[in-house]
């Protein structure tokens, strides 16, 4: 969802950095960092941004 979102298709960001738990986002003056880890009954997502706050809660409604 992170790359849709973020990457190519969505705002259009270059995904600068990916793992399988992880991707990191640059473009825009700023930046958005999305790492996802499992819990035992949900999944967490934590996200860093600079320059892109709205965007970012925009995706927090979404995948809430």
């Amino acid at each position: 969802m992170a790359k849709a979102h973020f990457g190519e298709g969505g705002l259009g960001l270059d995904a600068a950095e990916q793992g399988p738990c992880c991707v990191h986002f640059e473009g825009g003056g700023g930046y958005v960092s999305v790492m996802a880890g499992e819990g035992e009954s949900k999944t967490t997502v934590d996200l860093e941004t600079r320059e892109w706050d709205y965007h970012v809660r925009q995706f927090m409604r979404a995948v809430a």
